[in-house]
């Protein structure tokens, strides 16, 4: 019956709680912090997937932003004096490090130190 049960689980859950589900399992290997636990001012190392990557300058000065999504919460993730950086593209998997920061009320991690993922289920 717990098979079964599961099994029906899994078909009546919608594609995104899938995804979250398995971003949540992939943060726990590996090591991370959830990014719904972190706080203000913690170094963290979390991981994600990149759900959207774009150009917007602060103070002028040119930024390449990142949202993280890990299944529990998201992060923006930004590089100061970057208007690219090779591989990271939406739906990229990363390993990001670095000390949380918050900015209207959303979290942020500037300049992180990243490793990207291997591209498919590798």
């Amino acid at each position: 019956m717990g098979r079964f049960r599961r099994m029906l689980d899994r078909l009546s859950t919608s594609q995104e709680d899938l995804e979250s589900e398995e971003l949540r399992e992939d943060a726990e290997t590996a090591g991370c912090i959830k990014i719904g636990d972190c706080h203000d001012r913690q170094i963290v190392t979390v991981t994600g997937t990149l759900r959207t990557v774009t150009l917007r300058p602060r103070a002028g000065v040119p930024a390449l932003e990142a949202e993280l999504f890990d299944g529990s919460a998201a992060l923006d993730v930004v590089w100061l004096g970057r208007r690219s950086i090779v591989g990271i593209e939406p739906g990229r998997k990363l390993i990001a490090s670095g000390r949380i920061s918050m900015s209207r009320g959303r979290r942020v991690l500037f300049n992180p130190k990243y490793e990207l993922r291997p591209l498919g289920r590798e």
